[in-house]
């Protein structure tokens, strides 16, 4: 077994090596240019949720807002709530538009 000293010396080294030479690590090449939404990188990238799980997410947070509203009996809440959920449905159903016609191109 190693006596204390031994144990403190062996860290001790191997502390100056990982602070001196630093981890072996791959370099890597990080470019220094914003990122750009051309075509190719379009292509590149995967959509990856389906348009009926966005709105079925949608519509599941505005329930649970609508039947808190609803059993506070607040009709100005519902009111609001239920022209916001229309709204951004609305917007919602634009842009999935949008990406699908981006994602045929």
């Amino acid at each position: 077994m190693a006596s204390p000293f031994d144990a403190r010396s062996q860290l001790l080294g191997v502390a100056k090596r990982l602070l001196l030479e630093g981890p072996a690590l791959p370099t890597r090449v990080v470019s220094t240019d914003p990122p750009r939404l051309t075509p190719a990188a379009l292509e590149n990238l995967r959509m990856s949720r389906s348009r009926e799980r966005i709105l079925a997410n949608l519509d599941d947070m505005y329930r649970e807002a609508f039947e808190r509203a609803k059993a506070t009996e607040d009709e100005s809440q519902m009111k609001a709530l239920d022209f916001s959920y229309r709204r951004e449905q609305l917007y919602f159903e634009i842009l999935l538009d949008v990406r699908d016609a981006i994602e045929r191109s």
